[in-house]
């Protein structure tokens, strides 16, 4: 398993962990590894990452009616959500970057 593989996987259970337990500067934490994760996206893969960003962040919420588990995986999305929003920044930045280099 690659650097890559483990600051992506690192990200997404401390996104999951965080949301579930009061961690001090969870958000912030969340961010930075949302950010390490996001220098990993391959050029050609970023467009998807994106598109998955965008749905992620309007469909994080509707699974809150399932019964019993609604709940929960709301809120692990929710911060899940905040990971990909991160990276989605960051993608958005290095593609600008990308663009304009000579």
């Amino acid at each position: 398993m690659g650097v890559d593989k483990i600051v992506k996987l690192v990200g997404v259970i401390f996104a999951i962990v965080a949301a579930f337990v009061a961690i001090p500067y969870s958000a912030a934490i969340v961010a930075v590894l949302g950010i390490a994760g996001a220098w990993y996206i391959a050029e050609d893969d970023r467009n998807r990452f994106l598109v998955a960003a965008i749905a992620l962040n309007i469909a994080h919420g509707g699974l809150g009616a399932i019964p019993a588990v609604g709940g929960f995986i709301t809120t692990a999305l929710a911060g899940v959500n905040g990971l990909f929003l991160a990276a989605a920044a960051t993608v958005i930045v290095l593609g600008v970057v990308d663009r304009l280099k000579p």
